[in-house]
Protein backbone atom coordinates (compact mmCIF):
# COMPACT_ATOMS: atom_id res chain seq x y z
CA UNK A 1 0.00 0.00 0.00
CA UNK A 2 0.97 3.47 -1.10
CA UNK A 3 -0.09 6.39 1.58
CA UNK A 4 -0.46 9.92 -0.58
CA UNK A 5 -0.20 12.85 1.67
CA UNK A 6 -2.08 15.75 1.06
CA UNK A 7 -3.78 13.36 -1.53
CA UNK A 8 -6.81 15.37 -2.21
CA UNK A 9 -4.74 18.38 -3.53
CA UNK A 10 -3.68 19.37 -6.78
CA UNK A 11 -0.44 17.37 -7.02
CA UNK A 12 -1.41 15.13 -4.41
CA UNK A 13 -4.55 13.87 -6.28
CA UNK A 14 -2.99 13.21 -9.67
CA UNK A 15 -0.32 11.05 -8.00
CA UNK A 16 -2.98 9.13 -6.07
CA UNK A 17 -4.65 8.37 -9.66
CA UNK A 18 -1.80 8.05 -11.28
CA UNK A 19 -0.87 5.10 -8.74
CA UNK A 20 -3.85 3.70 -8.57
CA UNK A 21 -4.69 3.20 -12.06
CA UNK A 22 -0.84 1.42 -12.29
CA UNK A 23 -2.24 -1.28 -9.46
CA UNK A 24 -1.41 0.04 -6.30
CA UNK A 25 -3.44 -0.19 -3.13
CA UNK A 26 -3.96 3.76 -2.82
CA UNK A 27 -4.40 5.55 0.82
CA UNK A 28 -4.33 9.42 0.91
CA UNK A 29 -4.34 11.89 4.36
CA UNK A 30 -5.97 15.12 3.82
CA UNK A 31 -8.65 17.60 4.64
CA UNK A 32 -11.56 17.77 2.41
CA UNK A 33 -13.35 20.86 3.84
CA UNK A 34 -16.88 21.97 2.75
CA UNK A 35 -16.06 22.69 -0.63
CA UNK A 36 -15.67 20.93 -3.63
CA UNK A 37 -12.00 19.60 -2.89
CA UNK A 38 -13.28 16.28 -3.07
CA UNK A 39 -14.01 15.89 -6.47
CA UNK A 40 -10.44 15.64 -7.27
CA UNK A 41 -10.08 12.24 -5.74
CA UNK A 42 -13.85 11.34 -6.76
CA UNK A 43 -12.89 8.75 -9.42
CA UNK A 44 -9.77 6.95 -7.69
CA UNK A 45 -10.37 3.47 -6.19
CA UNK A 46 -8.94 4.45 -2.85
CA UNK A 47 -8.77 2.13 0.04
CA UNK A 48 -8.68 4.77 2.71
CA UNK A 49 -9.07 8.26 3.81
CA UNK A 50 -7.18 9.49 6.57
CA UNK A 51 -7.83 12.85 8.69
CA UNK A 52 -4.47 14.33 9.51
CA UNK A 53 -5.32 14.12 13.07
CA UNK A 54 -5.41 10.88 12.76
CA UNK A 55 -2.54 9.65 10.71
CA UNK A 56 -0.17 8.60 13.84
CA UNK A 57 -2.78 6.13 14.60
CA UNK A 58 -3.11 5.13 11.53
CA UNK A 59 0.37 4.52 10.59
CA UNK A 60 1.21 2.41 13.87
CA UNK A 61 -1.65 0.30 12.62
CA UNK A 62 -0.61 -0.06 8.95
CA UNK A 63 2.98 -1.24 10.34
CA UNK A 64 4.16 -4.18 7.88
CA UNK A 65 1.93 -3.04 5.11
CA UNK A 66 2.46 0.42 4.14
CA UNK A 67 5.46 -0.28 0.84
CA UNK A 68 6.00 3.95 0.78
CA UNK A 69 4.74 7.63 1.72
CA UNK A 70 4.31 10.24 -1.05
CA UNK A 71 4.26 13.15 0.83
CA UNK A 72 2.65 16.11 -0.82
CA UNK A 73 0.50 17.25 2.42
CA UNK A 74 2.15 21.19 2.84
CA UNK A 75 0.78 24.88 3.33
CA UNK A 76 1.59 25.57 -0.55
CA UNK A 77 1.05 29.13 -0.60
CA UNK A 78 3.60 31.43 -1.13
CA UNK A 79 1.62 34.45 0.07
CA UNK A 80 1.06 32.54 3.53
CA UNK A 81 2.43 34.73 6.42
CA UNK A 82 1.36 32.43 9.75
CA UNK A 83 5.37 30.91 10.18
CA UNK A 84 4.06 28.90 13.03
CA UNK A 85 1.76 27.07 11.03
CA UNK A 86 4.53 26.42 8.09
CA UNK A 87 7.04 24.96 10.31
CA UNK A 88 4.36 22.62 12.01
CA UNK A 89 2.49 21.56 8.45
CA UNK A 90 5.47 21.55 6.21
CA UNK A 91 8.46 20.85 8.23
CA UNK A 92 8.00 19.28 11.77
CA UNK A 93 5.54 16.61 10.23
CA UNK A 94 7.64 15.81 7.54
CA UNK A 95 10.44 15.16 9.54
CA UNK A 96 7.96 12.95 11.67
CA UNK A 97 7.44 11.16 8.62
CA UNK A 98 10.67 10.80 7.69
CA UNK A 99 11.62 9.31 10.40
CA UNK A 100 8.90 6.71 10.74
CA UNK A 101 9.62 5.46 7.68
CA UNK A 102 13.56 5.14 8.31
CA UNK A 103 12.38 3.39 11.56
CA UNK A 104 9.62 1.39 9.68
CA UNK A 105 11.89 0.51 6.54
CA UNK A 106 9.55 2.43 4.06
CA UNK A 107 10.13 4.32 1.05
CA UNK A 108 9.83 8.22 1.16
CA UNK A 109 9.13 10.51 -1.89
CA UNK A 110 8.65 13.87 -0.63
CA UNK A 111 8.06 17.25 -2.61
CA UNK A 112 10.68 19.82 -2.07
CA UNK A 113 10.22 23.21 -4.22
CA UNK A 114 11.83 25.67 -7.20
CA UNK A 115 10.73 28.31 -4.27
CA UNK A 116 13.78 27.08 -2.22
CA UNK A 117 16.17 28.88 -5.11
CA UNK A 118 14.70 32.24 -4.08
CA UNK A 119 15.40 34.74 -7.05
CA UNK A 120 17.73 32.05 -8.84
CA UNK A 121 21.46 34.16 -7.68
CA UNK A 122 22.36 31.07 -6.88
CA UNK A 123 21.04 28.87 -9.82
CA UNK A 124 19.08 25.98 -9.92
CA UNK A 125 21.30 23.43 -9.46
CA UNK A 126 19.91 20.36 -7.21
CA UNK A 127 23.06 19.61 -5.67
CA UNK A 128 22.03 17.88 -2.08
CA UNK A 129 24.81 18.40 -0.46
CA UNK A 130 24.89 20.48 2.89
CA UNK A 131 27.35 23.02 1.20
CA UNK A 132 25.61 23.70 -1.51
CA UNK A 133 21.92 23.61 0.13
CA UNK A 134 23.69 26.63 2.47
CA UNK A 135 24.19 29.06 -0.89
CA UNK A 136 20.76 29.34 -1.36
CA UNK A 137 17.85 32.16 0.10
CA UNK A 138 14.52 31.17 -0.59
CA UNK A 139 11.96 34.53 -0.22
CA UNK A 140 9.25 33.52 1.38
CA UNK A 141 8.29 31.25 4.47
CA UNK A 142 6.99 28.50 2.07
CA UNK A 143 10.06 28.24 0.20
CA UNK A 144 12.13 28.51 3.18
CA UNK A 145 10.15 25.34 4.92
CA UNK A 146 10.99 23.82 2.19
CA UNK A 147 14.12 24.57 2.08
CA UNK A 148 14.62 23.73 5.89
CA UNK A 149 13.40 20.10 5.43
CA UNK A 150 15.85 19.75 2.49
CA UNK A 151 18.61 20.24 4.78
CA UNK A 152 17.19 18.18 7.64
CA UNK A 153 17.29 15.43 5.20
CA UNK A 154 21.46 16.23 3.93
CA UNK A 155 21.91 16.44 7.63
CA UNK A 156 20.92 12.74 8.13
CA UNK A 157 22.48 11.76 5.01
CA UNK A 158 25.51 13.18 6.12
CA UNK A 159 25.68 11.72 9.64
CA UNK A 160 24.74 8.36 8.08
CA UNK A 161 21.94 8.02 10.61
CA UNK A 162 19.00 5.44 9.44
CA UNK A 163 17.56 6.10 6.65
CA UNK A 164 13.97 5.42 4.72
CA UNK A 165 14.39 2.14 2.40
CA UNK A 166 14.19 4.70 -0.57
CA UNK A 167 14.57 8.23 -0.40
CA UNK A 168 14.04 11.12 -3.05
CA UNK A 169 13.20 14.64 -2.80
CA UNK A 170 11.84 16.52 -5.90
CA UNK A 171 11.81 20.52 -6.56
CA UNK A 172 8.50 21.07 -8.58
CA UNK A 173 8.82 23.71 -10.85
CA UNK A 174 5.78 25.40 -12.31
CA UNK A 175 3.25 22.21 -12.51
CA UNK A 176 -0.25 23.05 -13.85
CA UNK A 177 -3.05 20.38 -15.22
CA UNK A 178 -6.59 19.46 -14.07
CA UNK A 179 -7.59 19.25 -9.88
CA UNK A 180 -6.18 22.92 -9.24
CA UNK A 181 -9.73 24.37 -9.35
CA UNK A 182 -9.21 24.63 -5.59
CA UNK A 183 -6.39 26.77 -5.29
CA UNK A 184 -7.63 30.27 -5.74
CA UNK A 185 -5.56 32.95 -6.91
CA UNK A 186 -2.45 30.00 -6.35
CA UNK A 187 -3.74 28.47 -9.54
CA UNK A 188 -1.48 28.11 -12.44
CA UNK A 189 -2.07 31.12 -14.80
CA UNK A 190 -3.54 28.19 -17.39
CA UNK A 191 -6.68 28.04 -15.50
CA UNK A 192 -6.65 31.82 -14.27
CA UNK A 193 -6.76 32.80 -17.92
CA UNK A 194 -8.66 30.38 -19.14
CA UNK A 195 -12.27 31.14 -18.39
CA UNK A 196 -11.70 34.94 -19.78
CA UNK A 197 -9.84 33.46 -23.09
CA UNK A 198 -12.92 30.74 -24.09
CA UNK A 199 -15.39 33.70 -23.56
CA UNK A 200 -13.22 35.77 -26.11
CA UNK A 201 -12.37 38.26 -23.55
CA UNK A 202 -8.67 40.23 -22.95
CA UNK A 203 -6.70 38.20 -20.31
CA UNK A 204 -4.35 40.35 -18.61
CA UNK A 205 -0.50 39.69 -18.05
CA UNK A 206 2.27 41.17 -15.65
CA UNK A 207 4.34 43.55 -16.95
CA UNK A 208 7.97 43.55 -17.14
CA UNK A 209 9.91 45.71 -14.37
CA UNK A 210 13.04 44.62 -15.53
CA UNK A 211 15.02 46.06 -18.24
CA UNK A 212 16.13 42.33 -19.48
CA UNK A 213 12.79 41.38 -19.78
CA UNK A 214 9.89 42.68 -22.23
CA UNK A 215 6.18 42.81 -21.09
CA UNK A 216 5.20 38.62 -20.70
CA UNK A 217 8.53 37.77 -21.17
CA UNK A 218 9.33 36.53 -17.61
CA UNK A 219 10.21 32.91 -18.31
CA UNK A 220 9.46 29.61 -15.95
CA UNK A 221 9.96 26.50 -16.19
CA UNK A 222 6.28 25.34 -16.96
CA UNK A 223 5.62 21.15 -16.04
CA UNK A 224 2.31 19.49 -16.79
CA UNK A 225 1.50 17.33 -13.86
CA UNK A 226 1.45 14.01 -15.60
CA UNK A 227 4.78 14.06 -16.01
CA UNK A 228 5.22 14.67 -12.28
CA UNK A 229 3.07 10.97 -11.89
CA UNK A 230 5.31 9.64 -14.45
CA UNK A 231 8.30 10.93 -12.20
CA UNK A 232 7.18 9.34 -9.26
CA UNK A 233 5.91 6.32 -10.41
CA UNK A 234 9.32 5.59 -11.99
CA UNK A 235 10.68 6.18 -8.68
CA UNK A 236 8.70 3.67 -6.82
CA UNK A 237 10.18 0.90 -9.63
CA UNK A 238 13.24 2.14 -9.23
CA UNK A 239 14.15 1.58 -5.43
CA UNK A 240 18.06 2.00 -6.14
CA UNK A 241 17.57 5.44 -7.05
CA UNK A 242 17.70 8.18 -4.00
CA UNK A 243 18.24 11.85 -3.89
CA UNK A 244 16.81 15.04 -4.38
CA UNK A 245 16.02 16.07 -7.94
CA UNK A 246 14.63 19.23 -9.63
CA UNK A 247 11.44 18.27 -11.55
CA UNK A 248 10.71 20.50 -14.26
CA UNK A 249 11.54 20.07 -17.82
CA UNK A 250 14.59 21.79 -18.35
CA UNK A 251 13.17 24.63 -20.61
CA UNK A 252 12.17 28.17 -19.27
CA UNK A 253 9.04 29.41 -21.43
CA UNK A 254 7.63 32.76 -21.51
CA UNK A 255 4.29 33.66 -19.72
CA UNK A 256 3.29 35.09 -23.12
CA UNK A 257 4.07 31.51 -25.03
CA UNK A 258 1.96 29.68 -22.17
CA UNK A 259 -0.50 32.91 -22.76
CA UNK A 260 -0.27 32.04 -26.72
CA UNK A 261 -0.95 28.73 -26.17
CA UNK A 262 -4.71 28.69 -24.31
CA UNK A 263 -5.33 31.11 -27.14
CA UNK A 264 -4.19 28.40 -29.85
CA UNK A 265 -5.82 25.27 -27.44
CA UNK A 266 -9.01 27.38 -28.21
CA UNK A 267 -8.98 28.35 -31.70
CA UNK A 268 -8.69 32.16 -31.07
CA UNK A 269 -6.18 34.62 -31.84
CA UNK A 270 -4.53 36.20 -29.44
CA UNK A 271 -5.95 39.25 -26.84
CA UNK A 272 -3.64 40.12 -24.42
CA UNK A 273 -3.05 43.03 -22.08
CA UNK A 274 -0.76 43.86 -19.48
CA UNK A 275 -0.35 44.87 -15.44
CA UNK A 276 1.64 46.10 -13.22
CA UNK A 277 3.24 43.62 -11.04
CA UNK A 278 1.27 44.32 -7.27
CA UNK A 279 3.89 46.34 -5.39
CA UNK A 280 3.99 44.20 -2.86
CA UNK A 281 5.47 41.42 -4.63
CA UNK A 282 7.52 43.55 -7.64
CA UNK A 283 10.85 43.35 -5.01
CA UNK A 284 9.96 39.93 -4.62
CA UNK A 285 8.97 38.33 -8.18
CA UNK A 286 11.45 35.79 -10.30
CA UNK A 287 11.58 36.66 -13.85
CA UNK A 288 13.22 33.31 -14.56
CA UNK A 289 13.80 29.74 -13.64
CA UNK A 290 14.64 26.61 -15.47
CA UNK A 291 15.47 23.27 -14.34
CA UNK A 292 18.64 21.62 -14.39
CA UNK A 293 17.42 17.83 -14.96
CA UNK A 294 20.56 16.28 -15.35
CA UNK A 295 20.87 14.46 -12.06
CA UNK A 296 17.29 12.73 -13.21
CA UNK A 297 18.74 11.91 -16.17
CA UNK A 298 21.68 10.25 -14.79
CA UNK A 299 20.06 8.39 -12.16
CA UNK A 300 18.14 6.50 -15.07
CA UNK A 301 14.72 8.86 -15.94
CA UNK A 302 14.60 8.99 -19.84
CA UNK A 303 10.87 9.89 -20.87
CA UNK A 304 10.79 13.13 -22.48
CA UNK A 305 8.59 15.93 -20.78
CA UNK A 306 5.51 17.09 -22.40
CA UNK A 307 6.16 20.41 -24.58
CA UNK A 308 4.29 23.50 -23.18
CA UNK A 309 1.52 23.59 -26.30
CA UNK A 310 1.09 19.86 -26.15
CA UNK A 311 0.60 20.04 -22.33
CA UNK A 312 -1.78 23.28 -22.47
CA UNK A 313 -3.39 21.53 -25.35
CA UNK A 314 -4.20 18.45 -23.48
CA UNK A 315 -5.73 20.50 -20.08
CA UNK A 316 -7.29 23.04 -22.40
CA UNK A 317 -9.42 20.49 -24.29
CA UNK A 318 -10.17 17.48 -21.97
CA UNK A 319 -10.21 19.15 -18.74
CA UNK A 320 -10.99 22.87 -18.91
CA UNK A 321 -13.15 22.92 -21.94
CA UNK A 322 -15.17 19.74 -20.46
CA UNK A 323 -18.47 19.25 -17.98
CA UNK A 324 -16.51 17.32 -15.77
CA UNK A 325 -12.67 18.96 -15.65
CA UNK A 326 -11.70 16.69 -13.28
CA UNK A 327 -8.82 13.99 -13.57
Amino acid sequence: MILVTGGAGFIGSNLAAALAESGHDVAICDRLGHEEKWRNVAKVDLVDVVAPEDLPQWLERQRGRLDAIVHMGAISSTTERDVDLIVRENYLLSRELWEYCARESVRFVYASSAATYGDGGAGFDDDASRGALAKLKPLNPYGWSKHLFDRFVAREVARGAPLPRQWAGLKFFNVYGPNEYHKGTMKSVVAQIFPRAAAGETVTLFRSHNAKFADGGQMRDFIYVRDCGDVVAWLLKTPRVNGLFNLGTGRARSFLDLARAVFAALNRKPNIAYVDTPAEIRDKYQYFTEARMERLRAAGYGAPFTSLEDGVGDYVQRFLSAADPYR
